[in-house]
């Protein structure tokens, strides 16, 4: 319980500052909206919970502190704001206010529409990181296997050189010329999310090999064991690795928060309940990971999670021209990740009864 003590505090207070703001019909809304996001967001933890094993325990609070503020403030409050502000022409101030109006999403002028019409560019950015994640990771070498034959053929694709830009760029044309009616600014966000990722993944293997060198080379000198490959990333290093996470998190969080609008207008009662109650609780999820080794000890964890976020970026490029709804996502990763935990129980029995 220790791992979950301060969510369950911050849920608390969330839940008494959503009572104090709109009564009951609030308490209920925020309830509904921070279990939709902890039951959409396992995959995320799961990835989270991989670069933060990497990361220092100081960068680990820094996650919990900065990081959540980042969730809270940046994704579930300034973000929309920003999005309408720029699609709309308005002043962000203009924008706050719109916001505070609560107005129905379907009504024309309404912050929930404007910010749903947005909705095609958002998808395309998020889709576009998410893809480029999900393939490099199946592109990659991996110690194990989970749907072997597709894990296979997609390993054999990533030995083409540059394969998963190619690919998504492939995917974004097809995407923009035939699925949207707003097919440059379309193709223009999945480029944006492309280079993005590419830029903090690149800088992050930038910044990984110059620590590690200058690691070794520190031993060496003062004859010390070659350790550089068990110590916890810091400084430089660990603030790319933090920015990078936090693109992730991001990423993930596109879809939340837009759908969260099918379910209320009220951007503070969004805040409270996807940002402060659902955020919190993913946060202690991925270091409850982390501290406990879970993902070492599953080993299909890893690849269920990137099964649901190739999912999830597919559905969200296919969302821009045909709505899928929040439970269907939501469905699909929770299958994939629950599928893949009970397949990592099997294979560590059938390893243990081989050795015994």
């Amino acid at each position: 319980m220790k791992y979950f003590r301060e969510s369950i505090i911050v849920t608390i207070i969330a839940l008494i500052i959503a009572v104090v703001y709109g009564g009951v019909d609030a308490l209920i809304l925020a309830t509904i909206l921070g279990i939709m996001e902890v039951s959409l967001s396992f995959d995320n933890a799961i990835v989270n919970a991989r670069i933060l094993e990497r990361m220092s325990h100081r960068w680990r609070n820094i996650f919990l502190t900065v990081g959540m503020l980042i969730a809270v403030l940046g994704m579930r409050f300034i973000f929309p704001l920003a999005v309408v502000s720029v699609s709309a022409q308005m002043s962000p101030m203009k924008a706050l206010h719109l916001a505070m109006e609560k107005g129905n999403p379907e009504t024309v002028g309404t912050y929930g529409y404007i910010l749903q019409h947005a909705h095609p560019v958002i998808a395309a950015f998020g889709g576009a990181f998410l893809l480029m994640l999900a393939l490099n990771f199946f592109f990659d070498e991996n110690d194990y296997h989970w749907f072997v034959l597709p894990e296979k053929l997609l390993f054999k694709i990533g030995k083409f050189p540059m394969a998963t830009p190619m690919i998504v760029l492939v995917v974004m044309m097809v995407i923009s010329k035939w699925v949207s009616g707003q097919s440059y600014l379309v193709f223009f966000s999945g480029a944006a999310g492309m280079v993005l990722y590419m830029a903090v993944e690149g800088l992050g293997n930038l910044m990984e090999h110059h620590g590690t060198l200058a690691e070794v080379a520190e031993e060496i000198e003062n004859d010390e064991p070659l350790i550089a490959q068990s110590i916890l990333a810091t400084g430089k290093q660990a603030f790319v690795l933090f920015l990078y996470l936090e693109m992730i998190d991001a990423s993930f969080s596109f879809d939340g928060a837009i759908g969260a609008f099918a379910i209320t207008s009220d951007p503070i009662v969004i805040m409270l309940g996807l940002g402060l109650i659902g955020a919190m609780f993913v946060r202690s999820l991925t270091v409850y990971l982390v501290e406990k080794g879970t993902l070492n000890d599953f080993v299909y964890l890893d690849h269920g999670a990137h099964w649901a976020i190739l999912t999830l970026s597919i559905l969200l490029l296919v969302s821009i021209n045909i709505e899928i709804p929040e439970i269907v996502t939501g469905l699909i990763g929770a299958i994939l990740i629950g599928a893949s935990f009970l397949s990592s129980i099997f294979y560590n029995r059938k390893q243990s009864e081989s050795a015994n």
